[in-house]
Parts: structure tokens; C-alpha cells; sequence
């Protein structure tokens, strides 16, 4: 069981490139939030994070009271929670308001030159949102700010390719250049998880240090593969071949809930999803999530959304924003 691409279907991942840029130093932009940039790039989207890869050259990231982080070419940079930042040759720069320098078209891909005669640095920008107010064990366990180098990857030589060939479709604005964008940017945000995962520190904690981890990433697969299965602690524990106080140590101290905790997250997050994505009946979704009858799914989802799975559905059919301002008002 893919468990990171199970997940990322469930908060419904999408994506595009949105801008090209060459930079010449002395530079720095100033990148607005994704909140402020959502109802240009992608009306209706709930919560939008943004992703820059260096093409060519190299450049420094820094989010407001963090550290300046240094990027080569090949590295991709993500800011998993949309913050405002600025990307540059030189933090100590007076930042350009991106705003002010271009124009995105949504679908077009943008292109921007800026700065001053120095060296050039290439940046390719992108976005990618999912839906916020779906438990997202995914997105929750990131840093405001994290890289990746894309190079260093299996698929790096290939994906890099792949961008620049979308780019010069964008330029010659060949038919379908535009799902060429989206498809590529979904895959680089893919890709720059994968390497996170891999990089984490040993003593790192988390779902996604847990998806590492031979005995708790296993047993999270099976609850993912296998979501109405009557699971109980002694069960997974002898489906992966330990105790189950083993299990139950291990789990807890690496994802931070018990594994049956952990399960009934998972169930109402699936549940959430299937009601705003289908037109499945409230009890055949109950029984999708592993729940006997329709009164204890509506039970569990109310206590973990504050309404009943159906006012849910309705709310969130409203408007784009709905189910997240049920959710919060609870």
C-alpha cells in the first residue's frame, strides 16, 4: 500500500506552474502568501502552499524570523503552509514586491526577468493546494519551510527534463500545455515529499517519520489498505509479527496517537472525502469506514467535526469554503 500517495488523494492534492523567472544578482522578491495568491492561481482553494525549483544557479530562502536557507541548482524549496517569503541572491537585498514586477495569468505560465547584470539564476514557481479542513497527517507534519534536491533523486534527471520541456510548450503555447503544467508540478511535490521522508533525522517524530519506520509504517499500510477492518491493537500487532505492547510503544512514540486512535482519524478523514467527492449513500460510506450502522458513523464523524456527517455534505456543496467554516465554528 502507497500510503503517502493514499493520503495525498484524500486531501485531494492539485497543482500548476505558474511562473518562470530568471534572476540576475543583485536580487530579491518578496512572495506574497498563499492565501493572498489562491484567488488568482486557483479560485475556491481551500489552502495553497508554494514551491520554487532552482533550475540554474543558486539563491538563498528565508521565511519572516527564520533562517536563510542556501539553494543550488536542482533543489526545490516548499512552503508547505503558504507563509510569505522572499527568494534572492542576497537576503540583505531590498526585496521587489513579485506583484509588482508581473502579472500571472492563470492558465498561462508566466515568465519574469529581474534584477541586475550579475550571475543568472533560473527558478521555476509552482503552487499546490488540498483540502484544509480534511485531517491531513500529510501536511500537518511539515515545516514551515523544507528542501529537497530533486537532482539527487531517481526521477531527478527526468523531471527536470520534463519541466523545461513544459516550458518551452508554455512559450510556443501549444494545445494542452496547461494539463502539462498541472500534471508536472503535482510530480515535483511528490517528488520533494519523498526526499523529506527520506532525509528526516533518525529521532525525527511524525506520520511521515512513522511511514519510514519498518514496523509502524507497515502497520499504518494495513490500516490504509484495509480501513473497515474489525482492527484491534492485538490484530495489527500479529498482522506485522510483535506484541502488541511493542506495537502500541512504537506507534505512539513516533506518530503520537495509539494506533486505534490513529484508525478512527483515518476512517472520518476517508469519510469526509467520500461525501464531498461522491454521491455514495450515508450508510454505504459507513460501511466504507468500518462502521456497522449509520447512527455510529454519524456519531463519531459529529465528535470529530462537530455536525452530522449530512449537514456536513450540505455545507460543504455550499461553497468551497463551507465544510472548513462548519468545522471551525464547532
Amino acid at each position: 500500500m502507497d500510503v503517502l500517495s493514499d493520503a495525498l488523494r484524500v486531501i485531494r492534492l492539485k497543482g500548476s506552474l505558474f511562473l518562470s523567472a530568471e534572476f540576475r544578482e543583485p536580487w530579491c522578491v518578496s512572495v506574497p502568501s498563499g492565501a493572498e495568491l489562491a484567488p488568482i492561481l486557483a479560485p475556491g482553494c481551500e489552502h495553497m502552499a508554494i514551491c520554487h525549483l532552482i533550475v540554474e544557479g543558486r539563491c538563498w530562502a528565508q521565511v519572516p524570523g527564520g533562517e536563510a536557507v542556501p539553494l543550488d541548482a536542482g533543489d526545490v524549496v516548499v512552503l508547505s503552509h503558504g507563509d510569505a517569503h522572499l527568494v534572492g541572491s542576497g537576503m540583505q537585498h531590498a526585496p521587489m514586491e513579485i506583484r509588482d514586477a508581473v502579472q500571472v495569468k492563470v492558465p498561462e505560465l508566466t515568465n519574469l526577468r529581474y534584477g541586475g547584470e550579475g550571475a543568472a539564476t533560473t527558478v521555476v514557481c509552482g503552487w499546490f493546494g488540498y483540502e484544509r479542513h480534511v485531517a491531513s497527517p500529510v501536511m500537518t507534519g511539515l515545516p514551515q519551510l523544507f528542501r529537497t534536491s530533486i537532482r539527487q533523486r531517481p526521477s531527478g534527471v527526468w523531471l527536470e527534463s520534463a519541466i523545461r520541456y513544459a516550458l518551452g510548450e508554455a512559450r510556443s503555447e501549444q494545445a494542452g500545455s496547461g494539463v502539462v503544467a498541472d500534471k508536472l508540478a503535482e510530480v515535483l511535490v511528490v517528488e520533494a515529499l519523498r526526499g523529506y521522508i527520506e532525509a528526516l533525522p533518525d529521532r525525527q517524530t511524525g506520520w511521515l517519520a512513522g511511514l519510514r519506520d519498518p514496523l509502524v509504517g507497515r502497520s499504518i499500510a494495513l490500516l490504509h489498505e484495509q480501513p473497515a477492518h474489525a482492527w484491534t491493537v492485538a490484530s495489527l500487532a500479529q498482522a506485522v509479527y510483535v506484541s502488541r505492547t511493542a506495537l502500541a510503544e512504537r506507534f505512539v512514540a513516533l506518530v503520537g496517537v495509539p494506533p486505534m486512535q490513529y484508525l478512527t482519524q483515518w476512517r472520518i478523514a476517508l469519510a469526509a472525502h467520500l461525501l464531498r467527492s461522491g454521491r455514495l449513500s450515508m450508510i454505504r460510506i459507513a460501511e466504507e469506514v468500518g462502521y456497522e450502522s449509520e447512527a455510529a458513523f454519524s456519531r463519531a464523524f459529529k465528535r470529530e467535526y462537530g455536525v452530522p456527517p449530512g449537514v456536513w455534505r450540505r455545507q460543504s456543496s455550499v461553497s468551497p469554503d463551507g465544510a472548513e467554516n462548519v468545522h471551525r465554528a464547532n
